[in-house]
């Protein structure tokens, strides 16, 4: 009996070839056997594993989430050598902890893994971040801090990305963030006109626009350090 999950390897003559699977269910189905592999070597840092639409969610305690990723890109049995993405979901129940997901492919194996953590609201947002194993984890997990407010412990340069690094009302993917903005319209217009649009360059740029002085310290520590344009 063959499996969804068996290694194929097309023109070899494998009598399995890959196929884009059909009438997936909603819930249940094989689950990866990466999620056993977890269970055996985590024990108890591997929580409710789940298979929606036929991909596999694995529910882990946050202080392991380095561990278990690093293990899943280094073990040779498993390989998930590469990280789509880093992102989280808050519920429209606000009783609900919100989960910090990350999809990770073993290319080698051609399997998919979603890990997932749990973060109680009213307790600090932070898990480990994985950019010592993934450095395409760089940007992801900005975002993520970005939107969310998650902070991932050991992330080098922890920053805003896609809002500028003096935006001061929130996080604008969190349930309780206002449509329009927790300032008012005058508000946003007035902090508009008083910032200077030329204290947003790099390094290179303000030397000529001579913003340098209007950055916040620790803007103006990194760009002294040597920041190239474009980070």
């Amino acid at each position: 009996m063959t499996s969804k999950f068996d290694i194929v390897k097309p023109g070899t003559g494998n009598p399995v070839e890959p196929a884009t699977p059909k009438n997936v269910p909603n819930r249940g189905g094989e689950a990866n056997p990466s999620a056993a592999a977890l269970k055996a070597q985590f024990g108890a840092a591997i929580g409710r594993v789940e298979v929606i639409n036929g991909e596999t969610n694995v529910i882990v305690e946050t202080a392991k989430v380095l561990d278990i990723v690093r293990w899943l890109h280094d073990d040779a049995t498993q390989s998930y050598e590469y990280l789509s993405d880093v992102t989280a979901v808050e519920h429209r129940d606000l009783s609900m902890p919100i989960e910090v997901v990350w999809h990770l492919r073993s290319i080698k194996f051609r399997r998919f893994l979603r890990i997932k953590t749990l973060l109680a609201k009213g307790a600090k947002l932070e898990v480990p971040s994985v950019w010592p194993v993934y450095k395409g984890a760089d940007w992801l997990e900005r975002e993520c801090y970005d939107m969310f407010g998650i902070t991932f412990a050991g992330h080098y340069d922890l920053r805003r990305i896609l809002m500028w690094e003096q935006y001061k009302e929130g996080f604008p993917l969190r349930k309780d963030f206002p449509l329009r903005g927790r300032f008012s319209r005058s508000e946003q217009l007035r902090q508009a006109l008083d910032a200077n649009p030329e204290a947003k360059y790099s390094m290179e740029e303000l030397s000529v626009v001579d913003a340098f002085h209007e950055l916040p310290l620790d803007m103006r520590a990194r760009l002294a350090a040597g920041e190239q344009t474009g980070e």
